[in-house]
């Protein structure tokens, strides 16, 4: 039983972008808070230590004893046999899933508006958000990444909607099923559907029930917004007992995607509205057909939110981006760092080839750390030897944990560097982390557009050569 008159929450994997977010969020609600992690590192870090929350690495039973807290919340990272876990189980705490501190702290009075799907839902969310913001919409919002134009991964609002990225991981160790399950959609968007974390679906079947199952918790006064072009999208869509809306380039597409024009810094494009079949011209700053894809899905939602779409066109244009999605660390003396998120052989691919075309012309250098539970695993192997095909040099880093992870299921990285070479690309394997980055400095050149993906800290590759960078020019200049 949980008391109502709660003050003290204590977060078990507090580090993560979705706990740290809920971490930050309550503590703005003005509840204390305090947490626990392994492997603590920023931004998340640095951003929970600016607002003085009481941080405590690695787990032990010791920890939340002197805080002393009301409720416990656990992350999907914990496990049963974590000791703060077995210490909250013994001592009969009461504990929530972050799922469901989420909707018991914040999504009641409010819609929610929830971005599913493989991939593209940081910057979908962090869009919608943004241009419901812009608006005067007053959302609230809950996103798995830092939005650059806030500084951070949530916005408190009084508005009708709270606008959620809505992820299909599972929920909790005492709770398998996918945490978007949780946030009550009034309006979901799935962007796309594909096989992702091999740690907890046995196969695509078992990803797709999920999906069907989230399409099914729709009411009837609600809405489903699709990507016309996923098959798999229009397979869940049946599941929905509210109005489907579908966007994309396909005839069908209720908001069809047209005349797609890509250049330097910008990509514009038509999107015929259903109700009016008017066709309406918009510009984006972010990069690749992926983007195309999730602008179509913002503008659909904001129209059903309400808005005009004059203020719709202008708040897309505004959207400074999101961190770690093709985020720029470094631009100085002709050489571009980018740090992004990509790690899906999709998204890396859509990533190296939306990049090729915002900045024509440069010699690009893909930098990829295979590092999430499925990346890790054979079943994308033969996908990533195909993922950098628009890429000039590439360089794949071993990611850390292999050995955690059964031979006969393992990612071959060296394999994958010949896979590569093999498609006539100039294709590099680093071991350690500190060959790579110096390996990078020394080959960069003029024009060069390095573009550095991992969902994890990649051990800061983006940070130091923009560290090294700088030193090289500095020491050039003081040389002429």
């Amino acid at each position: 039983m949980i008391s109502d008159a709660i003050k003290k929450i204590y977060m078990v994997g507090i580090g993560g972008i979705a706990m740290g977010t809920l971490a930050t969020m309550l503590k703005e609600k003005g509840f204390d808070v305090a947490g626990s992690d392994r492997g603590l590192y920023p931004p998340m870090s640095t951003h929970l230590q600016s607002l003085k929350i009481p941080l405590f690495e690695g787990f032990s039973q010791q920890n939340p004893r002197g805080f002393d807290p009301d409720l416990y919340v656990i992350g999907n990272v914990v496990r049963r046999e974590n000791p703060e876990a077995e210490y909250i189980m013994s001592q009969e705490r009461p504990y929530v899933s972050m799922p469901q501190a989420l909707g018991r702290f914040f999504l009641s009075g409010q819609k929610g508006l929830v971005v599913a799907g493989t991939h593209g839902k940081s910057t979908t969310t962090s869009l919608l958000a943004w241009v419901l913001e812009q608006g005067g919409r007053d959302p609230s919002a809950f996103i798995g990444a830092f939005v650059r134009d806030w500084g951070r991964s949530y916005r408190l609002g009084r508005g009708e909607y709270m606008v959620i990225e809505g992820d299909e991981y599972d929920t909790a160790y005492f709770d398998k099923g996918p945490k978007f399950l949780h946030y009550q959609p009034h309006i979901g968007i799935v962007t796309g559907i594909e096989f992702d974390h091999a740690d907890i679906f046995a196969d695509f079947d078992a990803v797709l029930k999920a999906f069907r199952d989230f399409a099914a918790i729709i009411p009837e006064r609600g809405h489903l917004i699709v990507n016309a072009d996923d098959p798999n999208c229009s397979a869940i869509a049946a599941n929905c007992k509210g109005n489907v809306l579908t966007y994309g380039f396909a005839h069908r597409a209720d908001w069809r995607i047209r005349s797609v024009c890509y250049r330097a810094g910008e990509v514009s494009f038509k999107l015929r509205h259903p109700g009016n079949f008017r066709e309406e011209t918009i510009r984006s700053r972010l990069s690749g057909r992926h983007n195309v894809w999730n602008v179509a899905a913002v503008f659909a939602a904001a129209c059903l939110a309400g808005m005009p779409v004059e203020q719709i066109r202008d708040a897309i244009f505004s959207f400074g981006g999101v961190r770690r999605r093709q985020e720029i660390v470094y631009d100085e003396g002709d050489v571009t760092v980018i740090d992004d998120f990509a790690h899906h052989p999709s998204a890396v691919r859509e990533t190296v080839a939306g990049l090729k075309m915002f900045y024509p012309g440069r010699r690009l250098v893909a930098a990829f750390e295979p590092r999430t539970n499925s990346s890790r695993r054979k079943v994308f192997q033969e996908q990533y030897a195909k993922a950098f095909d628009d890429a000039d040099m590439i360089c794949i880093k071993e990611p850390p944990g292999l050995e955690s992870i059964p031979e006969s299921e393992r990612l071959d990285t060296r394999k994958l560097v010949g896979d590569i070479c093999a498609r006539e690309k100039d294709a590099h394997f680093f071991h350690d982390p500190g060959e790579l980055v110096s390996f990078l400095l020394g080959s960069s050149r003029p024009g060069d557009l390095i573009v550095c993906m991992s969902n994890g800290s990649f051990d800061g590759l983006p940070q130091k050569l923009a560290e090294g960078l700088t030193n090289l020019r500095g020491r050039v200049s003081r040389a002429k």
